[in-house]
């Protein structure tokens, strides 16, 4: 894997800086042995929280904060996410960043943010990896190995962890349905009636809840940290802004709505790397999650038109901060089509009865 480099930082967006003398200040007071940065950058993939790099001479670390001019209800909590870090290292799962400080003390950034350390590796990005044509045996063998560190993380004894403070299972689905819909009316700027319909829909086609597990909720190839060396060993999940605990299939249905195929449209492929040769195909994913959870998974369609209409409603919810100026990442202006592309394949997925 020698042509893979290490997922790296980039220069500061303009509009995005932080105040760096502030940050020094305040981590040489409360992380022994921090000492003076030496390097300071930021990380280009995702479109939500903002991640920062900060070396220093001794260790490298990672900085999250909230969106500049976010102001949604519930989002972005960076305290919740430091939480979910801190339970996790304590329940023993190997597979995420050691967490070090979070600062809730809006003097120093004008935000809650964490800190946390940088586990080294590979970030499979869409943007980038399908030139480096890795092989089809390659891309089978570590989106195998995604799926079943998605069964491990099911594992987790939820009660015995203390990760069932996290949230509240009974009822979860419900509250989901309603509460992304209420995102979308909230944050709604066209007459986008494909979103309408999936949301009548997963209203009254409500499954019945399975028994609850830790989800992460927003699991994917560029939320994961591979061995460079071998790209089947994953050493980090990343992201647990939205983990909580409930019905472990919509995790796998969110899961799925980013699990972008060979035949599926420019938009979708854009942001995965799931339609390269010799990935799984979503209906694959399902089967392999089903043989290592002992879950049945007959009416994952549900769960996966969930998928589709909230990443549709999170698209909808950056692009609305776009257009009130509230932002000035370039990325987000054509949010919009997003939104089109993954609620109209929602509404062929029901149509046909199968995911498309």
């Amino acid at each position: 894997m020698a042509d893979l480099n290490p997922d790296s930082a980039t220069r500061i967006r303009p509009g995005e800086e932080l105040d760096l003398a502030a940050i020094t200040a305040y981590l040489n007071d409360t992380v022994p042995g921090f000492g003076s940065i030496t390097v300071y950058e930021q990380f280009p993939g995702g479109y939500s929280n903002l991640t920062y790099l900060l070396k220093t001479d001794p260790q490298e670390y990672v900085l999250r904060r909230p969106p500049f001019g976010a102001t949604i209800k519930g989002g972005h909590d960076m305290g919740r996410e430091f939480r979910v870090l801190s339970l996790l290292q304590s329940a023993g799962y190997p597979k995420i960043p050691e967490p070090v400080v979070f600062c809730d003390d809006e003097s120093v950034l004008g935000c809650p943010f964490y800190v946390m350390k940088r586990v080294s590796g590979i970030i499979l990005r869409a943007h980038s990896v399908p030139k480096l044509n890795l092989p089809p045996e390659i891309w089978r063998r570590t989106s195998e190995s995604l799926v079943d560190n998605l069964v491990q993380l099911h594992t987790l004894d939820i009660q015995k962890t203390g990760l069932i403070q996290l949230g509240k299972p009974e009822g979860y689905v419900r509250r989901q349905v309603e509460g992304w819909h209420r995102r979308y009316v909230n944050s709604q700027t066209d007459d986008l009636p494909d979103m309408d319909a999936l949301a009548r829909w997963l209203t009254n086609h409500l499954p019945p809840e399975n028994p609850p597990t830790l989800l992460h909720n927003d699991y994917k190839y560029d939320n994961v940290v591979l061995n460079p060396d071998d790209l089947t060993d994953l050493r980090a999940v990343l992201d647990w802004e939205m983990c909580t605990v409930g019905d472990p299939l919509m995790d796998v249905g969110t899961a799925l709505s980013y699990w972008a195929e060979s035949n599926d449209g420019p938009f979708e492929k854009s942001f995965n790397l799931t339609w390269l040769p010799g990935n799984l195909t979503r209906q694959e994913f399902a089967d392999r999650y089903a043989a290592g959870s002992g879950r049945d998974l007959s009416g994952i369609l549900y769960y996966y038109i969930f998928g589709l209409f909230k990443n549709s409603v999170v698209m909808q919810q950056i692009y609305t901060r776009y257009q009130k100026g509230l932002t000035q990442d370039r990325r987000f202006a054509g949010l919009l089509a997003g939104v089109r592309a993954l609620a109209r394949k929602g509404t062929q997925s029901i149509e046909y009865d199968k995911m498309i």
